[in-house]
């Protein structure tokens, strides 16, 4: 089974996909730590990402799209969940390709609603209740940077929920539920 998780920053995508790695065997492709993981691997796609990302480039949607065809290609365990990828139409189109190329389909489309006012307030009250715990918060768990995340995501992401919804396979959950809701309606969908 493949999926993606929609949803802005701080909807609880993260968690989410731990708990479906560790309840369905599923793999956890996040971008971010894909990158991180092949800047310091030593292939030849770890020597692109570092070249690109030491010069202080973003990394195209093809280097992306390369290390994403790495994983399919290696153990599909329980399937894999996109967490963080695709975020544009463009790499929508170039995922559908890949899965076509690599055989796979793409099962479930998931998108975590919140409310912003609602998600700005808890991930604020989040930051503080770490810090007084005697933890350390996220350097990006504070209003303004939220404002400018969740900004970015509805011009770049948001019109991903069309693109899906257009194909059949988007399903909206009320990601501001209890993680153990959100959890139980996610399972609900993939069965």
């Amino acid at each position: 089974m493949n999926i993606i998780l929609l949803g802005p920053p701080g909807a609880g995508k993260g968690t989410q996909a731990g708990r479906l790695v560790e309840k369905r065997d599923m793999i956890q492709l996040s971008t971010g730590d894909m990158l991180r993981a092949a800047k310091t691997s030593g292939t030849e796609m770890g020597k692109k990402v570092a070249e690109v990302m030491d010069r202080g480039e973003l990394v195209t949607d093809e280097i992306v799209i390369g290390l994403i065809r790495e994983q399919l290609e290696g153990d599909k365990k329980g399937g894999f969940i996109f967490d963080g990828f695709p975020r544009t139409l463009a790499q929508a189109d170039a995922l559908a390709a890949l899965l076509e190329d690599c055989g796979e389909t793409l099962d479930a489309v998931i998108e975590m609603q919140v409310n912003d006012e609602v998600l700005v307030d808890r991930i604020v009250n989040r930051a503080k209740e770490a810090v007084a715990a005697g933890g350390t918060a996220r350097a990006d768990d504070n209003e303004e940077s939220l404002k400018v995340r969740l900004m970015a995501y509805y011009k770049q992401t948001s019109p991903l929920i069309g693109y899906y919804h257009a194909k059949g396979n988007l399903t909206a959950i009320d990601g501001l539920a209890s993680m153990e809701e959100v959890e139980a309606s996610i399972s609900a969908i993939l069965g």
